[in-house]
């Protein structure tokens, strides 16, 4: 029992910190969203910043341009939230070039920054391109990158802007091919040493994120969607580690870090997510793409990263992120889930609740998301167990996999569902545990067919099984 417990104490130990971190009475969700508008039906941009800052938790947005309206906008309704301001990829081989370069980022920084920031916009990040190593690959701008993203930072700091980090998202691509386990990630030969070693070391030094674009959507299949989308699941073992990855979205991001690491920057940068997000709508065959699934994805991707959980590799570890996307974007080129990414309708209403509404505005009845961390009794209704017969490796499974998000202090040592001291009665208590903090829906109590709903209470002496 003892590893058990001590992964049990380590859960506990990382809900406590989370909860403690939380201001004014608000959970704490250092969480962000990408703002675009390749769309004919969006609210006015005063309007969309009036509303986040008042009626959300979201503490960040990303810009895809320095768009005036948006920075005034910002200025004038929302100083307190951050603002992430993106660069055209065209524009870089012009701070790039040695000699008139760094004016030119000057002059860049004076025009389309300096008067919004005086004005009161809280721009934060400058994001020089966006996925300039792929997946489209332009030689001039990769050469141009690097070079460009140094100039940027000694404008900002020469315009008396020091506060403004510079940054450039990647996507994972960057990687190189690989079986998934997340040991044996590293990048791609060719970037690594030439242009990612020298550009860790350059975040290292002025103190700004490295960003990926996460996005678990571009590689599930049907069989391991559950995997994508946090939902119950064996997991990917990875033998390097010695851990079991149970969302692709962790082992993603702990394959990052391994990258990072080889090259000798694994905790010495942070790692930021420029965008994550899954559609609520898709081509008409597709499976895995809806309401609860992108729920369950953003949920799940919230948690890791502001809510305390981190990863495997990183736990407790939080990262700056930006979720894909605030609104549906209906004028977007492409597949119909490019179009059908936002958490919001128009309306400012959610399309499904990620508790990122403050308490008592329209549409949220929860300040935090689910599932919560520690649900209470209510009594009466239906409850999870484990199967009977279920075996104890896939049992505890799922031990290890709902700890990650429940209080599993009650079947520790002393608590009141320790007794009786097997798997069966733990994964019980923990399943059900996470069965009502997420909504009791039916698949919630799946667990790769190990669990089963019913209408007893299997709460017993002093044991209260929450409902």
């Amino acid at each position: 029992m003892l590893p058990l417990l001590l992964l049990l104490l380590l859960a506990a130990f990382l809900h406590g910190t989370a909860a403690a971190q939380g201001q004014q009475g608000l959970p704490s969700l250092p969480i962000g969203v990408n703002y675009g508008a390749n769309a004919d039906n969006l609210p006015t941009p005063a309007a969309v910043a009036s509303f986040l800052a008042k009626s959300t938790t979201i503490d960040r947005v990303k810009l895809f341009d320095a768009n005036p309206a948006f920075l005034d906008a910002f200025a004038a309704n929302a100083p307190s939230i951050s603002l992430a301001v993106s660069i055209p990829n065209a524009v870089l081989p012009t701070f790039a070039d040695r000699s008139s370069g760094l004016d030119a980022a000057r002059g860049w920084v004076r025009d389309n920054l300096s008067p919004h920031i005086s004005a009161g916009a809280n721009v934060t990040l400058l994001l020089a391109g966006n996925e300039v190593l792929g997946p489209t690959v332009v030689p001039d701008l990769v050469v141009a990158l690097l070079p460009a993203m140094r100039r940027l930072a000694q404008a900002l700091q020469l315009e008396s802007l020091p506060d403004v980090r510079v940054t450039t998202p990647h996507y994972l691509g960057i990687l190189a091919p690989s079986d998934g386990i997340p040991s044996n990630a590293r990048f791609r030969p060719g970037l690594d040493a030439k242009v990612l070693a020298p550009m860790l070391r350059f975040h290292n030094d002025t103190g700004s994120p490295f960003m990926v674009n996460a996005y678990p959507y571009f590689s599930y299949n049907a069989a391991n969607l559950n995997y994508a989308v946090f939902r119950p699941n064996a997991g990917v073992y990875d033998p390097g580690t010695k851990l079991n990855y149970t969302s692709m979205f962790d082992a993603q991001m702990d394959a990052i870090y391994t990258a990072m690491k080889k090259l000798g920057f694994g905790d010495g940068v942070e790692i930021a997510v420029g965008e994550a997000g899954w559609p609520t709508k898709a081509e008409a065959a597709q499976v895995g793409v809806g309401v609860e699934e992108a729920k369950d994805f953003n949920a799940g991707m919230i948690r890791v990263c502001s809510g305390g959980k981190g990863t495997p590799l990183m736990p407790g570890r939080k990262f700056e992120t930006y979720v894909f996307s605030l609104f549906d974007e209906n004028q977007k080129p492409g597949p119909v889930a490019e179009r059908n990414f936002g958490i919001f309708n128009t309306d400012f209403t959610p399309k499904y609740d990620l508790g990122l509404l403050r308490q008592g505005s329209s549409g949220s009845p929860n300040p935090s998301p689910k599932p919560s961390p520690n649900p209470s009794p209510s009594g009466g209704g239906k409850w999870c167990v484990a199967k009977s017969g279920a075996s104890a490796t896939d049992l505890q499974n799922n031990i290890n996999y709902a700890c990650g998000y429940i209080d599993c202090k009650p079947i520790q040592s002393g608590g009141a569902c320790f007794d009786p001291n097997n798997v069966q009665s733990h994964a019980s208590y923990v399943m059900n545990a996470y069965y009502q903090a997420n909504g009791l829906h039916d698949y919630d109590c799946n667990f790769k067919g190990t669990g089963v709903v019913t209408s007893s209470d299997p709460s017993y002496g002093s044991c209260k099984y929450v409902s």
